[in-house]
């Protein structure tokens, strides 16, 4: 029997899978780890800690496994992060992750100066969360350490090149650094000139299914696996996420609750929203994808739980949820889509002395979702009609915010047999890489099953759409009080 390792590098922790051709989990492991905040606005982890972690998370998933059974390994990882290595491949400085916010000028310059070459170039406009706008505030601010870049990497392919000493990226998650031409998937060269690097400082682009080389001997003797074990490209976290949900054809749509909260539109054709309020990137299957991104999601729950309440029961808290009037933006680290302010910030509407804990609770649920489906909007512009939404991620584990998702959208949610999001996405990259199947549909078709399916409650649904449109009506005035008492 064949097996294949898939790695999910995250935000608060790795997560790796061994699963059998059929997509049966026979083991899985986590290790946590924490982001440094220096800063408000700063978040930064050492790319170390994800190595080290990775070799422990794969000690313990391999014990009483078959190690001769590996055939493969791929991976999926937080995307957007800057790494930067040295002439002896030693750390410059620690990683500036994807929900890091210090770049508010290179984004101003790049929206503004630069301006719309941008979209033409790359088909995305500057966030703060992308590649580029790290790499100029680092030339700027850092410029000692810039100078001794001899490496530029994101954070799934540090592991990768540890892994198998090869230099590579895959094209989705290079879509996200914002030097990189998606519609034809390569680098941009005036992108990079803007940037101040030279190509040679980057990794060489693959299609995620693609064999890039084998294990390194230190790893396949450290873990005690064969040395024929393939590394597979792999993906950004939320195009492996798609493929773990079979979300992989025109107008398929995938949403994930994790740390921040992303709407996947799987796209056959290159395209560009009219309001750049969505991501346009490749996706994992040799097409394309949109990609809304809000940067709170399940880490909403989290704050109001362990850091508010200094309570960690979520069933308790589940069993609490209550309808009220109170409405919650959840902008706790700024926001991405649809509005691209870093100084955005969390908000509740309507408490009051009689407001309860469950009532709370639940407008943090119908916040997270308000805000997705604002992302959705967005799509919805240019002709998005899905049928259903496969749902994801850690959030997804709770029933009520499944309807929630189910009725804000107004749209059926599918729950599969197997929620593990980016780390099964990779194994079956993994599978397709190694030749297990001969293509990504081949896999999937074999390999993804729907458990049931979620319809919207239609007592809920007027509720909703009332209590969203007030939503839709709170940053703009929150942000014009703003900007008045300046």
């Amino acid at each position: 029997m064949n097996t294949y390792i898939g790695i999910d590098l995250g935000t608060s922790g790795v997560k790796t899978i061994l699963v059998d051709k059929s997509g049966n989990i026979l083991s899985q492991a986590t290790e946590t780890y924490d982001c440094v905040h220096l800063k408000d606005d700063y978040s930064e982890q050492n790319p170390n800690i994800w190595f080290e972690n990775t070799i422990k998370c794969l000690k313990k998933l391999l014990i009483n496994q078959d190690k001769n059974s590996v055939k493969a390994i791929s991976f999926g990882g937080q995307m957007h992060g800057l790494v930067t290595l040295g002439e002896n491949d030693e750390i410059i400085r620690p990683a500036i992750l994807w929900n890091d916010g210090r770049s508010v000028k290179e984004v101003e310059y790049l929206n503004n100066i630069i301006g719309k070459k941008i979209t033409d170039l790359t088909g995305n406009i500057a966030f703060a969360g992308f590649t580029a706008p790290k790499i100029l505030w680092m030339r700027e601010n850092e410029p000692d350490l810039f100078k001794k870049v001899k490496k530029i990497m994101l954070p799934k392919d540090y592991l990768i090149y540890k892994f198998s000493n090869v230099f590579a990226s895959d094209v989705s998650d290079a879509s996200g650094t914002l030097y990189f031409d998606v519609k034809n998937r390569c680098y941009s060269s005036e992108m990079l000139e803007i940037c101040g690097i030279d190509i040679n400082m980057l990794p060489k682009i693959y299609e995620s299914y693609e064999v890039i080389g084998s294990l390194s001997k230190e790893i396949y003797e450290l873990l005690g696996l064969n040395q024929d074990v393939k590394i597979i490209a792999g993906a950004g976290d939320n195009a492996a996420a798609a493929i773990g949900t079979g979300t992989i054809h025109d107008g398929d749509i995938n949403i994930s609750l994790g740390t921040s909260g992303t709407i996947f539109i799987a796209t056959k054709n290159f395209s560009v929203d009219s309001k750049n309020a969505l991501h346009s990137f490749c996706d994992s299957t040799g097409h394309y994808h949109l990609m809304g991104c809000i940067l709170s999601a399940a880490s909403c729950r989290s704050w109001w739980l362990e850091e508010i309440l200094k309570d960690n029961d979520y069933q308790e808290d589940e069993n609490s949820l209550k309808d009220s009037e109170v409405i919650f933006l959840p902008y706790l680290m700024g926001e991405r889509c649809q509005h691209n302010d870093v100084n955005a910030r969390g908000a509740f509407i309507n408490l009051s002395l009689n407001t309860k804990r469950g009532e709370i609770s639940k407008a943090i649920l119908e916040g997270v979702a308000f805000a997705l489906k604002d992302c959705f909007d967005a799509a919805s512009l240019s002709g998005t009609k899905p049928s259903s939404i496969s749902l994801c991620g850690g959030g997804a584990r709770s029933e009520t915010w499944k309807q929630i998702i189910a009725d804000v959208f107004d749209i059926p949610v599918k729950i599969l047999k197997t929620n593990q999001g980016p780390s099964y996405g990779a194994a079956i990259l993994a599978m397709v890489g190694s030749k297990e199947y001969d293509s990504l549909e081949d896999a999937i078709k074999s390999i993804i099953k729907t458990d049931r399916v979620i319809l919207p409650n239609k007592n809920h649904l007027e509720y909703y759409k009332r209590k969203y449109s007030i939503y839709k009506k709170l940053y703009p005035a929150l942000k014009e009080l703003e900007n008045n008492n300046k």
